[in-house]
């Protein structure tokens, strides 16, 4: 029994120096490999933030913090007190900075989804909107031997081979991309736009973290639907990393707005462009929101407002073609010293939205709707758009006035800023249904929307949004567009003429409408009204 229990006792011990021997084994293995990992790491100098599991890693804790100083902040305050508000607000803005900072310390498409949020004025609280405009001032800056190399890579030649001059610090750095200055072996000046080479490898996997992340909030906070952003990224990140397809734009457009005297598109340089580099022509000028770079060299900013007006109602309504990211630093203004005209630079051709017809011409119609105060028109082509029984809200959305200013005419009632205020406190109250409507729409009117948010936040710079010169300019367009469809349909020549006199005659009204406009703003009605009172 003893020889048993001692042969026992010797059975159940002979493993443990075995079991110590394996866990020395793998403990030094282990070592080795992260010796060797750290070694290889250190002589590569391979950046942390390249890595996959951190960048995830990174958006995960943030995401985690953001949801649960949501879910615990208001535990113990009253749901509508003031209290309840400034604390919502605080949360806002502390949520607000963490995805700031990450989008900083992720860079590439995180970046671009952050400069795309901080451009939805009128759809997320100011808290979000005012912190995440910094942006497009923290993009990152790749390295000049990067430069060379992404050059070195795609064009075969060196720098010295293919520019006179090239200057080191760059123009401006995007998300995406940087822009450095160059003059050509004939002496022309042109803009050489080189993407980050990380960029390409990082975006797809860093899109595929956003939607998993989102997903897990939507799930935390049913309310939270803006799963559109991941899609609308998915869809057109590809596109804006193919600068080939942005050259292609630029001439597109180019040579369908050439009637515009005022708007300059830069001339590309094919044969020193490649799916990551794109060579332009150089072009010079102030940023659209710069109103102290107008006023120095004599820019009427009324003039430029109308002018981006037109562009881009030309764009919408009538060519169902449309610039989607008209920020301030693509979009610039410059005055000829010779000419003394004043032009429209439009850069950045990366992202169109090409409209479908049925849908630009519901559209237009809704517009028209909108302007002429028709509220049985703006439900009927609401709805046609996706907007359902949320219609007032999706009118409010896309004219950016309260609901009181829908119905009562939004070319007639002047823009205040009590309404701004208005609109910007009611944001956070509709947000769910807000959300719901953006899952509702087309998919084409999500860029919509965030080119009108971007146009609405340059009028608002330029303090020419009480303008009514921009739903002039939208009705043009419409009746344009309206006429053209018509045209498509019909089958007589009778009919062709009917539909070109009617056109030619609201076009005419409307001119007509203008022009009084004019007069009853211009000094002499003042002069003459003042000198009429001054005889009474």
């Amino acid at each position: 029994m003893e020889v048993w229990s001692g042969e026992t006792l010797t059975f159940n011990l002979s493993p443990v120096p075995s079991m110590a021997h394996r866990l020395l084994k793998i403990s030094s293995l282990a070592t080795a490999v992260f010796g060797c990992s750290g070694f290889y790491l250190y002589n590569k100098q391979l950046d942390l933030n390249d890595l996959s599991v951190v960048r995830f890693g990174r958006a995960a804790a943030t995401t985690a913090f953001i949801s649960y100083d949501y879910l615990t902040a208001f535990k113990h305050v009253e749901y509508g007190t003031e209290e309840y508000w400034t604390l919502k607000s605080k949360v806002h803005r502390r949520s607000a900075e963490r995805l700031r900072d990450l989008c900083c310390a992720n860079r590439g498409t995180f970046i671009k989804l952050g400069q795309h949020l901080g451009a939805l004025d009128y759809l997320l609280p100011e808290e979000y909107t005012s912190t995440l405009k910094v942006l497009h001032s923290r993009a990152p800056q790749s390295s000049m031997e990067e430069i060379r190399q992404v050059i070195r890579e795609d064009l075969g030649k060196e720098l010295s081979e293919l520019f006179v001059s090239f200057e080191e610090n760059p123009q401006g750095a995007a998300s995406l991309a940087q822009v450095h200055k160059a003059v050509l072996h004939d002496g022309r000046t042109v803009a050489v736009k080189v993407q980050h080479p990380k960029v390409q490898r990082q975006s797809s996997k860093d899109i595929m973290t956003m939607e998993v992340l989102m997903r897990a909030v939507h799930w935390l906070f049913p309310d939270f639907a803006f799963m559109w952003l991941v899609e609308e990224s998915k869809k057109n990140m590809p596109l804006e990393l193919d600068f080939l397809n942005e050259g292609r734009n630029a001439e597109r457009v180019a040579n369908m707005l050439a009637h515009f005297p005022f708007l300059k598109i830069p001339m590309i340089h094919w044969d020193l462009s490649t799916k990551r580099i794109l060579t332009m022509e150089f072009a010079e000028g102030g940023q659209v929101n710069d109103r102290d770079y107008m006023k120095k060299h004599g820019i009427n900013v009324n003039e430029i407002s109308e002018n981006l007006g037109k562009l881009y109602s030309e764009m919408i309504f009538v060519h169902g073609f449309v610039h989607c990211d008209p920020h301030p630093g693509n979009v610039l203004i410059h005055k000829s010293e010779q000419s003394k005209k004043t032009e429209i630079v439009l850069l950045d051709h990366g992202l169109y939205q090409v409209l479908q017809p049925d849908f630009r011409l519901n559209y237009c119609r809704l517009w028209q709707a909108l302007i002429n105060s028709d509220m049985p028109e703006v439900e009927r082509y609401s709805r046609k758009l996706g907007a359902g029984d949320l219609y007032p809200l999706f009118s409010c959305m896309l004219t950016a006035r309260s609901w009181t200013s829908v119905t009562t005419g939004i070319s007639s009632v002047p823009v205040t800023h009590a309404e701004d205020i208005e609109i910007q406190t009611n944001v956070s109250m509709y947000l769910p249904q807000i959300s719901e409507l953006l899952n509702r729409v087309p998919r084409q009117m999500l860029l919509l929307l965030k080119t009108n948010d971007l146009l609405r936040s340059i009028e608002t710079t330029l303090q020419t949004r009480a303008s009514s010169s921009s739903f002039i300019n939208v009705s043009r367009c419409c009746i344009r567009a309206v006429a053209r469809h018509k045209q498509s349909k019909a089958r007589s020549k009778r009919r062709h003429l009917q539909i070109k006199l009617e056109e030619s005659l609201s076009l005419w009204r409307l001119s007509m409408y203008e022009l009084i406009l004019w007069v009853k703003s211009s000094m002499l009605v003042h002069w003459l009204t003042a000198l009429l009172t001054f005889v009474q």
